[in-house]
């Protein structure tokens, strides 16, 4: 039987029935890790992920939870710790991303913005950090957080946000937790966007194409498997944050 590097290890992985929490947790075990598959509403495509997890012989326990609901952190790491033990790594992939202006943003938009991108990965992290003295995580960031402009404040500042928590949180879980981003760059159109949306942001990528969700996925085993990298911030955008 071959040993796959993630053989052993269990991952956290939220927002893991589409887009690129789907890839990340399919990725994750496919090289050998068992999977807590955190979804919301996407109930069927959770267990049809959960099933494709299941047959590369991987355990895989979804778990559905409202991130916006803050008992949810400490719902899920405790659902993954009953089943598997504990947990080894935390992916940090769900979000949200709605447009509105300053003077679109309702409270409610900024709640529901800040509550998934931001409050939810800092008490995973926290809840994490509290059941295991090692381990990895990753939080998704968004390569242009910074220059997304004023359309996506809320959205904006919830990412800068975060990339500033991973560094933050590097220092005070060292050596024993390492904790790094991924920030992607065009990888997938936005919900209910086509195909045509990333074509026409081919124009402002120096590699001149858009990614796909396997870019990701290669991001992430690379910070799994560098044992001397944290607090890095893994821009994979094909220069467009240049």
């Amino acid at each position: 039987m071959v040993d796959l590097p993630l053989s052993g290890r269990t991952a956290v992985v939220t927002g893991a029935a589409v887009r690129l929490g789907r890839a990340i947790a399919l990725g994750l075990a496919a090289h050998g890790a068992d999977i807590a598959l955190h979804y919301h509403s996407s109930e069927a495509d959770a267990l049809r992920t959960a099933e494709e997890i299941r047959a590369l012989g991987r355990r895989c326990l979804p778990v559905s939870a409202d991130l916006q609901n803050p008992s949810s952190p400490a719902k899920i790491l405790e659902a993954a710790g009953a089943f598997f033990g504990r947990a080894d790594i935390l992916i940090n992939s769900a979000a949200v991303f709605e447009t509105g202006t300053l003077a679109e943003t309702t409270p409610e938009l900024w709640e529901k913005t800040i509550a998934i991108n931001l409050r939810t990965p800092f008490f995973l992290c926290k809840a994490f950090a509290a059941q295991t003295d090692s381990g990895d995580i990753i939080n998704l960031t968004d390569a242009t957080a910074d220059r997304s402009g004023a359309k996506y404040i809320a959205y904006s500042l919830s990412k800068i946000a975060l990339i500033a928590f991973t560094r933050d949180l590097a220092k005070s879980l060292a050596p024993g937790i390492r904790v790094n981003a991924v920030a992607p760059g065009a990888i997938l159109p936005p919900p209910g966007q086509g195909e045509d949306y990333l074509d026409r942001l081919v124009s402002r990528i120096p590699l001149g194409r858009h990614g796909s969700p396997e870019d990701i996925v290669g991001g992430v085993l690379y910070l799994l498997a560098a044992p001397y990298v944290t607090g890095e911030i893994l821009h994979i955008s094909g220069g467009s944050d240049l």
